[in-house]
């Protein structure tokens, strides 16, 4: 009898000094006020940070648990609302980027994953985290800055481009003065930053058509002269992506009036035509895109047009020669011999 009664007696002391985390799926506020009391020991870096962090990690799991749910059970839509609020109200959202450095491994992945979780929540036709981002957008940048810092560059890339996906937000980013800072992560030594931060932006740049053509056009002159220099990089994996992509802008319909703009201006002819000799043939590839734009325009001007005319002879013979050993290219054959055909059909303006 003394014994299970002590053993009885055991089990509440153990119940005791664990209350959050045998019940953890059913209180937000809790979980949201012990997390954010440990992130704070976590900033201040004292003593007790290995318990903290311990805190932090279980308090993000629980999180994670009421956000997605476990496999035999759906995430209960009240507990969620509740989540969210107190994650806003308590700015708390804020906090976890501003300090994601100080959050191990596996918590960084969980803060990813709550980020994103909550930020793809509708009620209704409404998005609840884009409308406090929106009202928050140092969040965005805080993000953005996270390219430079290794141990959080990957995990604030997966998060900013599920923010790019809604459009208020890329919008923000677009039109910030932030937005330039692109071309320094592009161009960044460590690999997989600088492939991840492209990933970003090509994202940024392609995935609200309508938006971006207004974007581009407002700051043509801005956006070309930094996007020029990444044409001229050292770096051969940035060279080409950033070529691909500029020809796939100029290629899309809804960014017409950047295309007849970029392809009016005799630099940037000139430079296709000297990426078309680089040494890799990859790189010459994605300038042959770029530059059969030129050629196959209607409406070239006029030093667009002397280009052409003075080059003739050695542009129909470098055409002609050109990566032959693409055989099985049907399109490539195709659009190739239609700008022999263009180019051998100039004729000089008659005076």
């Amino acid at each position: 009898m003394h014994s299970s009664s002590t053993l009885k007696e055991k089990i509440q002391v153990k119940k005791k000094t664990m209350p959050l985390f045998s019940k953890s799926h059913k209180n937000p506020a809790e979980i949201v006020k012990i997390l954010k009391e440990n992130m704070a020991i976590l900033e201040k870096q004292e003593k007790k940070t290995d318990k903290a962090s311990e805190e932090v990690s279980k308090s993000l799991q629980a999180m994670k648990e009421i956000l997605c749910g476990t496999t035999d059970k759906e995430p209960p839509t009240e507990v969620v609302a509740q989540l969210a609020q107190e994650l806003y109200n308590s700015g708390l959202l804020v906090t976890l980027i501003a300090n994601l450095q100080l959050i191990d491994f596996e918590g960084k992945k969980d803060v990813s994953q709550i980020f994103n979780n909550i930020l793809r929540r509708q009620i209704g036709t409404r998005s609840p985290t884009v409308e406090y981002i929106s009202a928050h957008p140092h969040i965005l940048f805080m993000l953005l800055k996270g390219y430079e810092s290794p141990n959080i560059a990957l995990r604030c890339g997966i998060m900013l481009r599920e923010c790019i996906r809604h459009e208020p937000l890329a919008k923000i980013i677009l039109f910030s003065e932030q937005f330039r800072d692109f071309f320094k992560y592009v161009e960044m030594s460590t690999f997989d930053i600088a492939s991840d931060a492209f990933a970003t932006f090509k994202d940024l740049l392609t995935r609200h058509k309508l938006l971006v053509a207004d974007f581009m056009e407002q700051n043509y002159d801005t956006i070309f002269e930094d996007y020029e220099k990444l044409l001229h990089s050292e770096n051969y994996v940035t060279k080409r992506q950033s070529l691909k992509l500029l020809g796939e802008l100029i290629l899309d319909r809804h960014n017409f009036a950047i295309m007849t703009k970029y392809i009016s201006k005799p630099e940037n002819l000139k430079l296709m035509m000297n990426l078309l000799r680089d040494k890799s043939p990859n790189i010459q590839f994605e300038a042959f895109h770029v530059f059969k734009v030129f050629v196959a325009s209607p409406n070239k001007t006029q030093p667009i047009v002397e280009i052409l005319l003075k080059n003739q002879p050695k542009l129909i013979e470098f055409l002609s020669n050109f990566q032959k050993e693409r055989t099985d290219d049907e399109q490539f054959t195709d659009e190739k011999n239609y700008l022999i055909k263009q180019i051998r059909d100039l004729k000089k303006p008659t005076a």
